[in-house]
């Protein structure tokens, strides 16, 4: 737990990471949701839902959209002090990049300095954005921020869909903004019982 606190207070700063290309010169992205099998075992991804973008890398990335962290919002943006009534969480998107800060929202028309996922939905990194984002008189209505992404080697993870490590399902906003999220991050650890 102390690497997990170690690593948002990295992310206390909001330094700017590389930003996906905004949503006028990128490619078309295709999104699906990956729904972690019983199967599938990794820590990282066991239980996971993880929204899948193409065309962002040289292979599939992603963001695990059902693991919350403990982290609140508010703790990312201290002078934001109209941030602390906020209870909404930080998510885990992923191991790769941890120090990262990655947001999904919603929005009627295509922003600068953000790519589109699917639908009216939109993924950034661009702290100018999110700062936007945040003045709003709803601040998390339709957004969810998280620190690290998902990422494959080309064809990995197309192996894991033949294994049956994921069931596939279409993108839909709900699955991101609504569904329930019970499976934090890190896992819960199970205290330990010694024998005496």
């Amino acid at each position: 737990m102390r690497a997990v606190a170690g690593v948002f207070s990295v992310l206390l700063l909001l330094v700017a990471s590389p930003s996906p290309t905004s949503a006028d010169d990128a490619k078309p992205v295709t999104a699906i949701l990956l729904v972690a099998r019983g199967a599938l075992r990794d820590p990282y991804f066991a239980d996971s839902v993880v929204l899948v973008m193409n065309n962002l890398g040289p292979g599939p990335v992603g963001l695990v959209v059902n693991r919350p962290t403990e982290i609140p919002v508010a703790h990312l943006f201290p002078d934001l002090k109209r941030l602390a009534q906020v209870h909404d969480k930080v998510y885990f998107g992923g191991p790769v990049e941890l120090g990262s800060v990655w947001f999904l929202f919603h929005a009627a028309n295509a922003p600068e300095h953000a790519v589109r996922a699917f639908g009216g939905i939109y993924l950034s990194a661009d702290r100018a954005l999110l700062l936007q984002l945040l003045g709003r008189e709803k601040p998390m209505d339709e957004l969810r921020i998280f620190v690290g992404h998902s990422g494959w080697a080309p064809g990995q993870l197309e192996g894991e869909i033949a294994r049956g490590d994921w069931a596939l399902e279409r993108a839909a906003p709900d699955a991101i903004f609504k569904r329930k999220s019970e499976h934090p991050w890190p896992t819960p650890q199970k205290p330990n019982r010694s024998t005496s």
